[in-house]
C-alpha cells in the first residue's frame, strides 16, 4: 500500500510500485482526463504534474513520485489554469480533443514559469505535445492568447 497525494487528496493506493503512474491515476483513483496514447513519453498525452513539475505519467512508475503531490487535468486550479481553459475555448482549440489534457497541462507548465513566451519558447514547451488533428496553430495562438490574459 502506497500514500499518493492527488489534486490535494490523500489516497491509499494498493498498485505496485514499478505500475506506471497513468494506470494508478485512471484504474485506481478513476481520474481519467489524463489519456494514455502511446506509453513511451513520446506524445504528451499523459501529462500531469509532480511536485509543480510536468511529467509523462505513462512512463513515471508510482516508486518516483514517492510523496511528492501530483496535479491531474482534473486538478489544474490555478489564475494560469483558468486563463489556459479560457483561451483554448475562445480559440476552439479542440478538435477531437484527446491529446488537450496534456496540451492543456503543457501550456499551463510553460506560463507558470514564463508568462509572456515569445514564439521560440511556445514551440519549445509544446513540442513534446502531438496532435493527431493537427491544431498546433490553434494551440500556439491560445497559448499566447493565455498569456494576453494573465498580463
Amino acid at each position: 500500500m502506497a500514500r499518493l497525494t492527488v489534486n490535494t487528496v490523500d489516497h491509499d493506493v494498493a498498485s505496485s510500485p514499478d505500475t506506471p503512474l497513468l494506470w494508478v491515476l485512471r484504474d485506481e483513483l478513476g481520474l481519467t482526463g489524463t489519456k494514455y496514447a502511446c506509453g513511451k513519453a513520446l506524445c504528451g498525452a499523459c501529462t500531469v504534474f509532480v511536485d509543480g513539475s510536468p511529467v509523462r505519467a505513462c512512463v513515471t512508475p508510482l516508486a518516483a513520485v514517492g510523496r511528492r503531490p501530483v496535479t491531474t487535468i482534473e486538478g489544474a486550479d490555478s489564475r494560469v489554469a483558468e486563463a489556459v481553459r479560457r483561451a483554448w475555448i475562445e480559440l476552439e482549440v479542440a478538435q477531437c480533443g484527446y491529446c488537450q489534457s496534456g496540451q492543456v497541462m503543457s501550456a499551463i507548465a510553460l506560463l507558470e514559469g514564463n508568462p509572456n513566451p515569445d514564439a521560440a519558447a511556445v514551440d519549445r514547451a509544446m513540442d513534446g505535445n502531438l496532435c493527431r488533428c493537427a491544431t498546433y496553430a490553434r494551440i500556439r495562438r491560445a497559448v499566447r492568447r493565455a498569456a494576453e490574459l494573465l498580463a
